[in-house]
C-alpha cells in the first residue's frame, strides 16, 4: 500500500520527520506486507498546529455544511468496503468475509449513526432565563488498538467532525493498513486540510506527545489498562479531557432453563469472534454448578466445530491473532490456567491442524474454572472460554461483579423482565440480554479499571462537545 511511509498532515500527504521504521507482518503467513514509517514528537507539533489552524473554521461550519460533509464520506466509505476489508484482512488477519461484513461494515454504521444524531441534535436549549450552548470541544488526540480497527477509529472521528472537532490520529502501529486507507477516503470525501491528520507511531513517541500536548483539547484512548494510565498521567499536566475505553472480563450470566444449551452455544461464539480479540467478549461464563458438566460439553462442541485457518478461504470462521505479542501472551495463559488447576476441556496452546506458520490458537474452552485463578482475573485477549460455576443467582452477581473490569456483560433468563433485573445489579457499562446484538445507539464505555466517558450514540457524540451558559439570553421553551 502506499503513502505508509508518509503521514497525512494538512490535507496532503507529508514526509515524516521521524526516520525509523518498522515492518508491517501479516499474522495469517508471518510475512512482511510493508514498511511503516514511525513519527516524532516533531511531526505530533505539525499535525496539532494544522488542526489547530483548521478547527477555527471549522468549528464555525453550519450543521447543514457537516450533514453534507459527512453524507460525502458515507458515500466514498460504502463504496470502498471491499478494500478496507482487505485492509484488515491483510494487517490483523480477520477472514475476509468478516473483515469486510463487520470490521469494515461497522465503521459504516458508525458515520450513519452520527450523520443521525446531528441531523437531530439540539446544540442551543432554555434553563430557566439562560440559554445553554453546545460547541465543538476543540482539537482531539484519537489514538486507537489494533483489534477492530476501524470500528475503534471510525467510532471517535465520526462524532469528532460530526460535533465540528478537528482531529489528529494515531493509529496502532500494527494496524496502519486500514488506517492508511481511511486517511485516503476522508480525503477523497473533501475533509478540509487539517480537519482530519494522521500521525503513525508508537504510544511512548507518538501517544505520549499527544496526551501531552498543550494545543491538544481533548484525548480520546482505547486500549489496555497501561496505556490508558500512561494517557492520563501524561495530559494532566494540561487538564485537558480524557476518555478511556480499556480492559474488559466480562460475565455472561446463565439463568435460563428452556433455552440454556443456545445460550451456551451463543456464549461460546461471541468469545471466539475476532479470534477471542474483543474487549467486550464474554469471556467468564457463569453456569448453574449442576448444569456444569453440561456447559461444558456444549462449549467443547462449538469449539471444536469452529473452522480456523487461512483468512483467504471462504469457509474460514477464525483467523490469527493479530501479532507475535498477542499470540504469545494468549499461549502464556491457557499455560497459566492449566497450571492453576483449571479443567482444559478442549484446545490448549497447540497450533491448530493444517497450520504450519501464523500466529493461529486453536479455540480453548476451561472448565471448573474459580474466580481466583488469573485465567478469570486477567485479560486474555483470545479465543478462551473460562466457564464458572455457582450455586445460586446470589453468587452469580457476586461472581459477575467480583472483577477489576466492568466494560460489558450478558444474562440469559427465561423472561426478559428477569434478565432485566439481574442486569441492573451488574457493575458493568452495558448488559446484552437474552442475546441482543450490539446498538450503535446505545453508549459503550465502562465501569472501574475499564474506563471512563463513553462512546456510541449521543452520549459519545457529546463527549466532543463543551457546554456554555449563556446568562440572560432567554429563548422560547
Amino acid at each position: 500500500m502506499s503513502n505508509l511511509e508518509k503521514f497525512y498532515i494538512d490535507g496532503a500527504w507529508r514526509e515524516p520527520q521521524g526516520l525509523q521504521c518498522r515492518d508491517v507482518v501479516n499474522p495469517a503467513n508471518e510475512e512482511v506486507v510493508s514498511r511503516l514509517r514511525m513519527g516524532s514528537a516533531a511531526d505530533v507539533d505539525c499535525a496539532v498546529s494544522a488542526a489547530r489552524r483548521a478547527f477555527a473554521n471549522y468549528s464555525e461550519w453550519t450543521r447543514e455544511q457537516r450533514i453534507a460533509l459527512l453524507e460525502r464520506i458515507v458515500d466514498v466509505y460504502q463504496r470502498r468496503l471491499p478494500e478496507l476489508g482487505q485492509a484488515v484482512c491483510t494487517e490483523m488477519g480477520a477472514p475476509l468475509q468478516m473483515a469486510v461484513q463487520m470490521h469494515a461494515g461497522i465503521g459504516l454504521g458508525h458515520w450513519k449513526a452520527n450523520l443521525d444524531i446531528l441531523r437531530g441534535y439540539r446544540f442551543e436549549q432554555r434553563a430557566g432565563k439562560s440559554v445553554v450552548r453546545r460547541e465543538p470541544i476543540g482539537v482531539c488526540a484519537l489514538i486507537t488498538p489494533w483489534n477492530w480497527p476501524l470500528n475503534q477509529m471510525v467510532c471517535k472521528i465520526a462524532p469528532a467532525l460530526a460535533a465540528g472537532c478537528a482531529v489528529v490520529l494515531k493509529p496502532s502501529e500494527y494496524a496502519p493498513l486500514s488506517a492508511t486507507l481511511l486517511a485516503a477516503i476522508l480525503h477523497e470525501a473533501g475533509v478540509p486540510p487539517g480537519v482530519f491528520n494522521l500521525v503513525h507511531g508508537d504510544g511512548q513517541t507518538v501517544g505520549a506527545a499527544l496526551a501531552a500536548h498543550a494545543q491538544v483539547d481533548m484525548v480520546s484512548f482505547t486500549g489496555s489498562l497501561r496505556g490508558g494510565i500512561a494517557v492520563a498521567q501524561a495530559a494532566a499536566g494540561t487538564v485537558k479531557r480524557v476518555t478511556q475505553e480499556l480492559g474488559g472480563k466480562s460475565a455472561n450470566v446463565i439463568l435460563a432453563g428452556r433455552d440454556f444449551a443456545d445460550a451456551v452455544r451463543a456464549g461460546t461464539m461471541a468469545c471466539l469472534v475476532n479470534s477471542g480479540q474483543t474487549c467486550k467478549a464474554p469471556t467468564r461464563m457463569l453456569v448453574p454448578a449442576a448444569r456444569h458438566d453440561e456447559a461444558v460439553q456444549l462449549a467443547c462442541a462449538v469449539a471444536e466445530a469452529y473452522r480456523v485457518g487461512n483468512p483467504l478461504d471462504d469457509s474460514t470462521q477464525m483467523g490469527p491473532l493479530a501479532n507475535r505479542a498477542q499470540y504469545d501472551k494468549v499461549r502464556q495463559m491457557i499455560a497459566a490456567g492449566i497450571e492453576e488447576g483449571a479443567q482444559l476441556a478442549c484446545g490448549g496452546a497447540a497450533l491448530p491442524a493444517g497450520t504450519a506458520t501464523g500466529y493461529y490458537v486453536r479455540p480453548t474452552v476451561f472448565g471448573r474454572v474459580n474466580n481466583n485463578m488469573r485465567i478469570a482475573r486477567e485479560e486474555i485477549f483470545g479465543p478462551v472460554l473460562c466457564i464458572l460455576p455457582f450455586e445460586s443467582e446470589e453468587e452469580a452477581v457476586a461472581l459477575a461483579n467480583d472483577t477489576p473490569y466492568g466494560l460489558s456483560g450478558a444474562v440469559w433468563a427465561d423472561s426478559l423482565e428477569h434478565a432485566a433485573n439481574v442486569a441492573r445489579r451488574l457493575r458493568t457499562g452495558s448488559v446484552h440480554l437474552n442475546g441482543a446484538p450490539s446498538d450503535l445507539l446505545a453508549p459503550f464505555g465502562g465501569y472501574k479499571q475499564s474506563g471512563n466517558g463513553r462512546e456510541w450514540g449521543v452520549q459519545g457524540f457529546e463527549e466532543y462537545i463543551e457546554t456554555k451558559a449563556l446568562i440572560g439570553l432567554d429563548m422560547p421553551a
